[in-house]
């Protein structure tokens, strides 16, 4: 079995469901040939359902619900279409191609239509969003495995792309993004597989993101965009913050951080930059910087060798940048730019510095958080 979607038959569309418990659907790829099992079956998709809150499991006895199609099709992301009372899939098929299929009861499927993405592939999503700064105007985005995402209208049979492909990331380890479906308030809340880490002695292979909240705005330009920081319940983690304001920073002097150890961080910040051609942290060895190009759009917020186009506004950037034990995920400007990294410090590298290069900056506002695992504050 290869990855999918879930989601739950409110309505009982299936007809699967036996008591008061709603059924949960799971809808998983068979994947032929990649098993002794499976030598010579082709890949197709399959269903399973419960009807006790996912305590156990049973295998639809009609699968699959969708035949092969082409190629290794695979990662079937299901959501309810309220407007027109049914199931749509989308499916990854081959190479940079999409489909688009609808069913009235997650068993009986029908290919739509077929899009061509560039540059993506693998571990399709697809879900509305309200603007945020457009009362009343809601729009649909596609996402594949890397991140990028389209913005488009859904009419129930075709998906429009307005708004070409965009990266939301601009980290080396941040794939297999999925969103989470039925959240209150319409929240929309994506998460990643930070694919290529190392983690040495570990009993475990790879590790997840922080979960980050998205927000759909349309820009100054005129055009549609997504913006991503992490989850408003991270802050449960935090502990007694170190704050500076009004800070005047310049080449040479001494480090403020200098006192600052541990392993374990949430970082605000609000920074002028004035003079300053260079100015950032480095934490636990890590650098992150934010480098200004004079007279260029083309400034950079840059960690390690990753770096994204971040232009300044009104000569300020504003930083979050969450430090966990082998991740570094930074986002700049309320979310504009977001560079989420795995890393793996010296254990006994715990040093912190704020540095400057170039001229002058201010930190408008600093705020520093020790913070508590996650593990641990679970079992408070």
């Amino acid at each position: 079995m290869f990855s999918g979607s879930a989601v739950v038959d409110w309505d009982n569309t299936a007809g699967l469901q036996t008591g008061a418990e709603k059924t949960i659907i799971l809808i998983y790829t068979a994947a032929g040939g990649t098993s002794p099992e499976s030598k010579g079956q082709p890949f197709t998709q399959c269903i399973a359902y419960s009807n006790d809150r996912g305590r156990t499991w049973t295998k639809y006895s009609g699968n699959p619900v969708v035949p092969n199609i082409k190629g290794d099709n695979r990662d079937p992301k299901v959501i309810w279409h309220a407007p027109t009372h049914q199931w749509i899939m989308v499916l990854f098929l081959d190479g940079n191609t999409y489909g688009f299929l609808f069913s009235p009861d997650l068993k009986k499927w029908t290919l739509l239509h077929e899009i061509n993405v560039p540059k993506v592939a693998e571990c399709p999503d697809f879900f509305e969003m309200k603007v945020e700064n457009e009362p009343g105007v809601s729009k649909f985005l596609w996402t594949g495995a890397n991140g990028n995402y389209l913005i488009g209208a859904f009419d129930g049979t075709r998906f429009s792309p307005e708004v070409m492909t965009q990266p939301l990331s601009y980290g080396a380890n941040y794939y297999a993004v999925q969103t989470f479906s039925d959240l209150p308030n319409q929240r929309r809340v994506q998460m990643s597989w930070m694919s290529g880490g190392s983690y040495p002695n570990m009993p475990f292979n790879q590790q997840m993101s922080c979960p980050y909240e998205f927000k759909l705005r349309k820009t100054g330009y005129g055009s549609y965009r997504l913006f991503a920081l992490p989850i408003k319940e991270m802050e449960t983690l935090r502990r007694t913050p170190h704050g500076w304001s009004d800070l005047e920073l310049k080449p040479g002097l001494e480090n403020p951080l200098a006192l600052l150890t541990g392993d374990l961080w949430d970082i605000c910040a609000e920074i002028e930059l004035n003079g300053a051609k260079e100015i950032g942290f480095k934490v636990r060895g890590r650098t992150i910087a934010y480098t200004v190009k004079e007279k260029s759009a083309e400034s950079l917020l840059r960690s390690a060798e990753l770096s994204a186009v971040m232009p300044p506004r009104d000569g300020k950037i504003k930083l979050r940048i969450l430090v966990d034990r082998t991740t570094v995920e930074i986002f700049g400007n309320d979310g504009e730019v977001v560079i989420p990294t795995c890393f793996l410090p010296e254990e006994s590298d715990q040093t912190f510095e704020l540095f400057v290069a170039g001229g002058t900056a201010k930190i408008v506002s600093l705020a520093i958080y020790p913070m508590h695992s996650a593990w641990l504050a679970a079992q408070r």
